[in-house]
C-alpha cells in the first residue's frame, strides 16, 4: 500500500493557492509582504516568482486598502484572495467588510456579488502578545452576508480554500498560527471540501465535544487520554462557522447526552454560545443528562509572558478536566 502524501498546513494552503491561480487568471493575491518575503508565515513563498508582481501584489501597510481592493476587484469579476498579516489587524478593515462587502449583493438585489476571500492567521501560542494573538472570528459570524471558515487540518485547509474562492460571497478564512507546521494527508490533485459541512472527526459514546481550529487537535489529544479511563469523546469540527451545519452536532448530543464546546476566543460573545443555544433549542435538549458546558479563553488580552499566555486559553489538560467532570457528573 503506497504511503499517504503529507504536507504541512502552510504547504497545503500554498499548493491550493498555486493550483487556483494556474487554473483561473481571475485569481490573484494581495497583501503585505506576501510577494518577495513570502508572507509573515511563509504561506505565499515562491508564488511571486511563478506568477509575477501583477498577480502577487505587495501592498503598503493598509488593511483597509487590502480589503477595499479585494471588494473592488471582486465587483468587476475578479477572484481576489487578500491576506491580513495578523487577524488583529482586520480591525482596520471593518468598514470595508461589514458595510460594503457583506451588503452589496443584498442591496443590489443579487445583480452584483463580491467573490473574495480574506485570509488571516489568528490565535495565540507564539509569544506575540496582545496585539498579535486574538481570535476575532465571531465578529464576522455576527454579520449577515459574510461566510466564516476555520480549517483545522492541512486536508481541510486546501479543500476549504478552493470552496471559498469558488463561492460568490465574501469569505473570512481563519488560519491558526500554530497549525501552519502541523502535517497531514493532502492529495496532490485539486479537490473541494464543501462549505457548511461539519465533520465528526472522532466517534464516541459519552460526551460530544464541539471544537474549532486548533482546539480540534487538542480535543483529539484529550480524547486519547480519556480513552485510557474508559471515557469516549465524540469530537466534531464545524469547519465552517457560518453558515453552520448543526445537524451532526444535534445528532451527536442525542447519542451522548452531554456536550462541551471548546474554542480559543473569549467566552463572552464567543462562538460557543451559538452552539449551546442551537443544542438547547433542538430536540437534543430532551436527551441531555448534564448541563451544556463551554470552555473558552479567559476574558483578558493575551499576555506576552509565555506561561500566562498558555493558561489564558484552553489546553489539552483543561479539556480533559472539564470532560471528565461532565461524564462523571461532578459539575
Amino acid at each position: 500500500m503506497p504511503e499517504l502524501r503529507e504536507l504541512t498546513y502552510a504547504e497545503a494552503l500554498r499548493e491550493g493557492l498555486r493550483q487556483l491561480m494556474e487554473e483561473d487568471e481571475r485569481v490573484f493575491l494581495i497583501g503585505e509582504d506576501i510577494g518577495v518575503y513570502g508572507g509573515a508565515f511563509g504561506v505565499t513563498a515562491g508564488l511571486i516568482e511563478q506568477f509575477g508582481a501583477e498577480r502577487v501584489i505587495d501592498t503598503p501597510i493598509s488593511e483597509a486598502g487590502i480589503a477595499g481592493a479585494c471588494i473592488g476587484a471582486a465587483l468587476t469579476g475578479m477572484r481576489p484572495i487578500g491576506e491580513i498579516q495578523f487577524m488583529d489587524f482586520v480591525t482596520l478593515s471593518m468598514e470595508q467588510l461589514v458595510l460594503q462587502a457583506a451588503k452589496v449583493r443584498f442591496m443590489f438585489g443579487g445583480k452584483a456579488s463580491v467573490p473574495m476571500v480574506l485570509r488571516m492567521p489568528g490565535g495565540s501560542g507564539t509569544g506575540a502578545a496582545a496585539q498579535h494573538s486574538e481570535s476575532l472570528e465571531n465578529w464576522f459570524v455576527h454579520v449577515p452576508g459574510l461566510k466564516v471558515v476555520m480549517p483545522s487540518t492541512p486536508y481541510d485547509a486546501k479543500g476549504l480554500l478552493r470552496a471559498s474562492v469558488q463561492d460568490n460571497n465574501p469569505v473570512i478564512f481563519v488560519e491558526h498560527k500554530l497549525l501552519y507546521k502541523t502535517k497531514g494527508h493532502v492529495p496532490e490533485e485539486p479537490y473541494i471540501v464543501p462549505l457548511s459541512q461539519s465533520k465528526v472527526v472522532r466517534e464516541g459514546a459519552h460526551l460530544t465535544v464541539v471544537a474549532t481550529s486548533i482546539m480540534v487537535n487538542r480535543a483529539l489529544q484529550a480524547a486519547e487520554e480519556l480513552a485510557k479511563e474508559g471515557i469516549e469523546l465524540e469530537v466534531i469540527d464545524p469547519r465552517t462557522l457560518k453558515p453552520l451545519d448543526d445537524a451532526p452536532i444535534i445528532e451527536s448530543v442525542k447519542k451522548t447526552g452531554r456536550a462541551l464546546v471548546v474554542h480559543e476566543a473569549v467566552e463572552m460573545g464567543g462562538f460557543g454560545g451559538e452552539i449551546v443555544a442551537r443544542i438547547a433549542a433542538s430536540e437534543a435538549f430532551d436527551y441531555l443528562e448534564a448541563p451544556i458546558r463551554r470552555l473558552a479563553g479567559l476574558d483578558i488580552p493575551i499576555p506576552y509572558n509565555r506561561e500566562l499566555e498558555y493558561h489564558a486559553v484552553p489546553q489539552v489538560e483543561s479539556i480533559v478536566r472539564e470532560a471528565r467532570k461532565l461524564v462523571k457528573g461532578e459539575y
